[in-house]
């Protein structure tokens, strides 16, 4: 999901309305609850990515190396090493911080489940850096989980549309390219007959680099060519 200045504003909006209709409407005994013990938790798509961005602002909260956990793998789903052995840490109160909800995952429906595991099932709380309003540390335990739910719902609705949206898109622009006889590379270059695909899944962050050269069956370089001119294509 991109955040453009519009997207932000729009999200600014919904912080202000969220804030006044909790804190005005809703009559709540606060009730503080300690946090025991906090974890970092880093994940990239490719073990060629850097972690640095993400592993500086954990460290700011002066979160022990021992206590983060980083996965280079798909977002996905949830079946990552490293954060399987985080979850199985967690213990109620415990927090987890991360810097960018999609950090966490892709997919906002899968997100809004593990969320509600972490902080329903584990009785912890997660604190999204990024995001001031996604911590449900903050204020009391009820409050800050009834404002994340909103929040998250709102996302998972945006994220969605958008999902939609590039879909179509893509879809128009391979038929277009079919329809003009549009081939990729030189004469040399064969490619699988689902390589529409693979570069979608690609372009959507459902597939690595690396996994979708290795399904091509292409150079690095090659694949980044084919890819500039698959954008070009259907103008994406």
């Amino acid at each position: 999901m991109r955040y453009n200045v519009r997207t932000k504003l729009e999200y600014k909006k919904v912080e202000l309305f969220i804030h006044s209709f909790v804190f005005c409407s809703l009559k709540i005994d606060f009730e503080f609850e300690v946090i025991k013990l906090i974890y970092g938790y880093i994940r990239v798509s490719s073990r060629d990515q850097k972690i640095d961005r993400q592993y500086e602002e954990l460290k700011k909260l002066n979160i022990d190396d021992c206590n983060i956990f980083i996965d280079k793998e798909s977002g996905k789903d949830f079946e990552r090493k490293n954060y399987k052995k985080l979850i199985k840490k967690i213990k109620p109160n415990d927090l987890i911080v991360i810097k960018s909800i999609d950090r966490l995952g892709r997919n906002y429906d899968m997100i809004i489940d593990e969320w509600a595991k972490i902080t329903k099932q584990l009785g912890a709380h997660i604190k999204v850096i990024d995001m001031p309003l996604l911590d449900t540390s903050t204020d009391n335990n009820l409050i800050g989980k009834f404002i994340s739910d909103i929040v998250l719902q709102i996302l998972s609705f945006v994220a969605e549309n958008e999902r939609i949206n590039i879909k179509q898109r893509q879809a128009e622009g391979i038929k277009v390219a079919k329809a003009k006889g549009i081939k990729f590379g030189r004469p040399r270059v064969s490619l699988p007959q689902n390589h529409y695909e693979i570069f979608d899944g690609y372009i959507c962050k459902d597939l690595s680099c690396e996994k979708a050269i290795e399904l091509l069956d292409i150079s690095r370089g090659t694949f980044f060519r084919l890819l500039k001119t698959y954008k070009r294509i259907i103008e994406y």
